[in-house]
C-alpha cells in the first residue's frame, strides 16, 4: 500500500502536465489528444450536464474519499508541487493537525453557489479551482488584466501552500462539496492505535493537517485529499487504507508530543520574494508600431459593442454567461486571436471576441471543440457558416470610399457575401445585407479607415440562423 502514493503521483503529473500542454498548445494539435482532460473537472462538467463525469466522481468519493483533488484537479495537484518545492527550502516544512473550518468552509460554499443561481458567475468562479489553474497558465502568456490575475493567483497560492491544503479545504467550492461526500467514505486512512507509538510522522506529513494523533489516532474524511503521504511515513504499520467497519482503537497509548513549529522567517521571506518577482513580471513596457521605422502607425478604434461578440456555438448570451468559467482553454486555442478576455464587471474575463489582429475564419471551429463547460457548444464547419453572432454596422461618415477613394475592401474580404458596394448621391458607400452577416468580423479587421474604423460588428443577444 505505501507504494500507492507513487501511483498517484505519476498519474497527477500526467493530468498536470497535460492540461497545461493543452493550454500552452496555440497550433491546436493536442486538442485531439488532451481535448477531454478539462472536461473531467467537476465544475465545468456540472455547468455542461455532463451526467456521466459527475456521477463518476461523485462515486469515486463515496467509495475512496476526496482522491479527485489529488489525481485531476490541476490546481490541486499544482499545490503539491509547491508544497515539495517547500521540502527543497532551507528550513523543511512540518505540518501538524489542525482544527477544521467548518463555517468559513461551508459560508464560501453558500457564497459561491448563491453567485452562481444569481448570475454571478464570472466573480463566483475566480475561485473555482480548474479555471484557476487555467487562468494562471494563460495568464503568464498574455498581457493585460489576465497577467496580473496569473501573478495573483501565483502569489496566493505559494502563500497558502505554506500551510499545505489549506485553500482546499477553506476556500475551494469544489472541495468542500467532495468533502460533504467524503465524510461518508466507505475506504479511507484508518489508524491502529494499538500498533501507535505516537511519533507524529504521519501528522507531519499530512498537508491536509486531517490526521489527529493526540485526539485518538483519528482521521479527518472530509479533508483528506488520499496524498497517502501518513502510508509512507509510518514505520510501524499502523496506517492502512480500510473500511469504516475494519476495527481500530479510539484511544491512543502515547502522550503528547510538540507540536509543528510555527512559520519561520524564511517562509514569509518565501513570500515577500514571490510578490516582488510578480510585481517586476507585471511591468512591461510598450511598443509603438511603427511604418518601417520613420512614422507611428496610427491605431484603429471601434466603437464600443452595445452587445458583446460571442463565439460561434455560445448560441446566447445569456447561455454563454451562465456556463463560461473563465478558464481561458478558448483563449489560448484560438489562432486567430480573436478571443479576448473581458474586463467589465459583470462578465470579468470571461471571453469575448475583437477584431483588431484577425478575424473569425470559417473553417476554425476549435473553441467549440474544446470548452468543457458548454459554454460554447460544439459546431461544425458547416453548421457554423449559417449562424450569425451579429451584425455589421457600417459608419459612411468615416469610409473612405465616401472622400472619393476606390476602395471596397470590407465587401472583398466579407466571406459570407453579405457586403455591397452601392453608389448613393455620388458616392460609392457600402450596404449590409443582414440576412446574409454572420459576423465573422472579416470587414472590421481589413477596413483602413483611421483612427476610427468605418465598419464594425455588433453582437447578438441571441444568436440567429441564417
Amino acid at each position: 500500500m505505501k507504494y500507492f502514493k507513487y501511483v498517484r503521483m505519476f498519474l497527477a503529473g500526467l493530468m498536470l502536465v497535460g492540461i497545461t500542454a493543452l493550454l500552452l498548445d496555440c497550433t491546436g494539435v493536442l486538442r485531439h489528444w488532451l481535448g477531454w482532460a478539462p472536461k473531467l473537472q467537476l465544475l465545468p462538467a456540472i455547468l455542461a450536464f455532463n451526467a456521466v463525469t459527475v456521477i463518476a466522481v461523485l462515486l469515486v468519493t463515496v467509495l475512496i474519499g476526496r482522491i479527485y483533488c489529488s489525481l485531476v484537479c490541476p490546481l490541486g495537484i499544482f499545490q503539491d508541487v509547491l508544497i515539495w518545492m517547500h521540502k527543497v527550502w532551507p528550513s523543511r516544512r512540518k505540518f501538524r493537525y489542525r482544527k477544521p473550518l467548518p463555517w468559513l468552509r461551508y459560508t464560501v460554499l453558500v457564497l459561491f453557489v448563491v453567485m452562481m443561481v444569481f448570475g454571478l458567475n464570472s466573480l463566483a468562479v475566480l475561485i473555482a479551482p480548474y479555471s484557476a489553474y487555467a487562468r494562471m497558465v494563460e495568464g503568464f502568456m498574455s498581457p493585460g488584466v489576465l497577467r496580473v490575475v496569473a501573478i495573483a493567483t501565483l502569489v496566493l497560492m505559494v502563500g497558502f501552500t505554506l500551510f499545505g491544503r489549506l485553500w482546499c479545504n477553506t476556500v475551494c467550492p469544489v472541495g468542500t462539496l467532495l468533502g460533504l461526500v467524503a465524510k461518508h467514505r466507505i475506504f479511507g486512512i484508518r489508524i491502529d492505535a494499538s500498533k501507535c507509538v505516537g511519533c507524529h510522522q504521519c501528522e507531519r506529513g499530512c498537508k491536509c493537517g486531517c490526521i489527529d494523533i493526540d485526539g485518538g489516532c483519528k482521521v479527518d474524511d472530509s479533508r483528506c485529499v488520499d496524498c497517502w503521504n501518513c502510508l509512507s511515513k509510518c514505520k510501524f504499520d499502523a496506517i492502512s487504507i480500510a473500511s469504516k467497519t475494519s476495527s481500530t482503537s479510539q484511544t491512543s497509548n502515547t502522550s503528547n508530543t510538540s507540536k509543528a513549529s510555527d512559520i519561520d522567517p524564511s517562509r514569509r521571506a518565501f513570500v515577500a520574494t514571490g510578490l516582488a518577482v510578480g510585481a517586476a513580471t507585471a511591468l512591461h513596457a510598450q511598443e509603438q508600431k511603427m511604418d518601417g521605422g520613420l512614422a507611428v502607425l496610427l491605431d484603429k478604434s471601434v466603437p464600443k459593442r452595445q452587445v458583446p461578440l460571442r463565439p460561434f456555438g455560445a448560441m446566447s448570451q445569456k447561455n454563454f454567461e451562465s456556463r463560461c468559467t473563465a478558464c481561458q482553454l478558448c483563449v489560448s486555442q484560438c489562432p486567430e486571436k480573436v478571443l479576448r478576455p473581458s474586463t467589465d464587471l459583470g462578465s470579468f474575463l470571461q471571453p469575448q471576441m475583437a477584431y483588431d489582429q484577425g478575424y473569425c475564419r470559417m473553417a476554425c471551429t476549435r473553441c467549440s471543440e474544446v470548452c468543457p463547460a458548454g459554454a460554447i457548444q460544439p459546431v461544425t464547419r458547416e453548421q457554423k457558416t449559417a449562424i450569425s453572432i451579429g451584425l455589421a454596422v457600417t459608419l459612411h461618415d468615416n469610409c473612405i470610399s465616401a472622400q472619393g477613394v476606390n476602395c471596397g475592401s470590407c465587401a472583398r474580404h466579407c466571406p459570407a457575401q453579405a457586403i455591397t458596394m452601392v453608389e448613393s448621391g455620388g458616392k460609392t458607400l457600402p450596404v449590409v445585407n443582414e440576412n446574409k452577416c454572420t459576423g465573422c468580423g472579416a470587414c472590421e479587421y481589413y477596413c483602413p479607415a483611421r483612427p476610427m474604423t468605418a465598419i464594425y460588428v455588433e453582437g447578438r443577444q441571441q444568436h440567429a440562423a441564417i
